[in-house]
């Protein structure tokens, strides 16, 4: 009997202590969620965010509005979204490049302890393009022109150190060519200087280029993914283009700063997950050149360290260093 009061009393507290637990995740949000965007309006980033912050205000019942914080390859975004109150009102979405900083600034947090993963949203290539103007209209013809005009062939990126750089630093390094990095801030004026054919090539975020890509204002040589896209079914991957094993996904998540409570991580991972099921979602996606991702918050978590060791062999391999 003192066993059994014992075992009921001990439920009784457990239960006691969950119940702040499910009345906190049944009460979130209780105001307005802000997802923290660290790159500029108008690039891949910022159209997903924005896509899915219109599905999650749905979904949570709150408004979700997107604030984009751009600067220093998204630290600053970072920095202000890890700053915020750990309870579920300012999230932060990162893109592949919240990978590379740690390889080449002094950042003011650890990238993977001082964060909460909640989930990963999407995958897809980066696009390789050119002026439609270009003699360049092939991986081969580009490797062609660089070797004949070698320092002189400039490519353009959404800032310096960002994955989109490392992208085309790392094709030049397989390539055996060297072209001159043009750094922008943010991905909309690299788009409008390769277009006007101010700069000779880009690797551009998809979801940003590929309107460009359908509209003729943009031709593509390459995606820089294994696997060729549905949307743009005609253009080969880079290993398919005579460098085989080339292969750098972009991906979008979100993350929260450290000490977000699990209810709320699940319920906002939860809800990006009946999100991204959606058919509605898949054609967008695709419409972007990219795929769902979805997966747990500690997969989520697994890919940002295995990817920052990655990152980190690679610019070391390439000596990449920020002015």
């Amino acid at each position: 009997m003192p066993s059994s009061s014992f075992s009921l009393g001990r439920r009784a507290l457990l239960a006691s202590a969950a119940l702040p637990l499910i009345a906190r995740a049944a009460g979130y949000p209780s105001k307005p969620v802000k997802v923290i965007v660290p790159y500029v309006p108008g690039g891949g980033a910022d159209i997903l965010a924005r896509y899915m912050a219109q599905m999650l205000t749905g979904a949570l019942g709150q408004p979700v509005i997107v604030d984009n914080r751009s600067g220093a390859g998204g630290m600053i975004g970072v920095d202000a979204g890890l700053a915020a109150p750990a309870d579920g009102s300012v999230l932060t979405l990162i893109s592949s490049s919240y990978t590379v900083n740690p390889s080449l600034y002094r950042i003011k947090y650890d990238p993977v302890r001082d964060i909460t993963p909640i989930g990963q949203i999407s995958a897809g290539p980066l696009l390789v393009v050119v002026s439609p103007a270009s003699p360049i209209r092939s991986i081969a013809d580009l490797v062609a022109a660089a070797k004949s005009r070698p320092g002189q062939l400039t490519y353009a990126s959404s800032g310096q150190g960002s994955a989109l750089h490392l992208a085309a630093a790392q094709f030049a390094r397989r390539a055996g060519v060297q072209m001159v990095h043009v750094p922008y801030k943010g991905g909309g004026a690299a788009l409008t200087d390769v277009m006007s054919g101010q700069v000779d090539v880009y690797f551009a975020a998809t979801a940003s280029a590929l309107p460009h890509v359908e509209g003729g204002r943009l031709r593509a040589l390459a995606v820089t993914t294994a696997d060729r896209i549905p949307s743009l079914p005609e253009v080969p991957t880079i290993a398919q283009s005579g460098f085989p094993g080339y292969d750098v996904t972009l991906w979008y998540g979100l993350i929260g700063p450290k000490g977000l409570p699990a209810d709320i991580v699940r319920r906002v991972n939860g809800e990006i997950a009946t999100i991204l099921r959606l058919g509605a979602t898949t054609e967008k996606f695709k419409a972007d050149g990219a795929v769902p991702a979805g997966g747990t918050p500690e997969a989520f978590g697994q890919r940002i360290a295995s990817e920052i060791a990655t990152w980190r062999e690679v610019v070391g391999a390439l000596n990449i260093k920020i002015d």
